[in-house]
């Protein structure tokens, strides 16, 4: 998360996972269950091999291997990479169950209208600096509006106080599949993940806009096949 964000707290990052490819990317995921993890399906894609990597206290890395990877079958990649809405999602079975330190999100109720002004909170561990790997690998949270004509399909956050003219808070490289978090009652609850980032004023880059594949329409999707996996979810 590019902008100044400050590292999340320990009840929202306890949700965040990091997901690593042996072609050298990175990606974030949110928990929904003790070995199932969500994630954008461009994060996921065929021809490389993917494990969790688990950070301790003093940053040493620890991989878990994944058993399973469920892409949603309408994804699709040249949409994506042109901003627009696809159904970037992408279910994980770990092959064994999450350590105490984490925690599954609940999903956000599916009924909730989304509406310009709405506050959103996003958290990653991607790089706090573009272009820098080495400022990535903590949670870090973003407070974000949605803007335009949110929707079923796509909503797109801004950073309240830049509004994309400038640059401000957001998602960047290895922020993709970062949880999207709404207030419900007490809780935090998972509206979508991230899928794309712009630069201020839609120029390339980071700290524009943030691009997020709402749950509400692969709600269906997401409970179904995590019970094929054998990970059934909470009702």
């Amino acid at each position: 998360m590019v902008g100044g964000a400050a590292p999340a707290d320990p009840a929202v990052a306890r949700h965040v996972v990091l997901i690593v490819g042996s072609r050298g990317t990175f990606c974030t995921g949110v928990a929904i269950a003790r070995d199932l993890v969500l994630t954008a399906a461009h994060c996921t894609l065929p021809g490389a091999d993917y494990k969790l990597m688990e950070l301790d206290a003093h940053h040493q890395p620890t991989l878990r291997d994944i058993a399973d990877i469920a892409r949603h079958p309408q994804f699709d990649l040249k949409t994506l990479l042109a901003h627009r809405a696809t159904a970037d999602l992408t279910l994980i079975r770990l092959a064994a169950p999450l350590g105490g330190n984490f925690a599954p999100a609940a999903l956000a109720v599916p009924d909730r209208p989304v509406t310009a002004g709405d506050p959103f909170v996003v958290a990653g561990y991607g790089v706090a600096v573009r272009g820098d790997g080495k400022s990535s690998g903590v949670v870090r949270i973003a407070h974000l509006i949605a803007t335009g004509q949110p929707g079923s399909l796509q909503i797109r956050l801004v950073d309240g106080v830049a509004k994309g003219a400038r640059a401000g808070l957001g998602a960047c490289t290895g922020d993709s599949g970062a949880p999207v978090f709404v207030a419900e009652a007490a809780r935090l609850a998972l509206a979508g993940v991230v899928s794309w980032s712009t630069g201020p004023n839609l120029s390339d880059g980071c700290g524009g806009l943030t691009g997020v594949t709402p749950l509400v329409r692969y709600r269906e999707w997401i409970v179904e096949t995590a019970r094929a996996l054998g990970s059934p979810l909470p009702p």
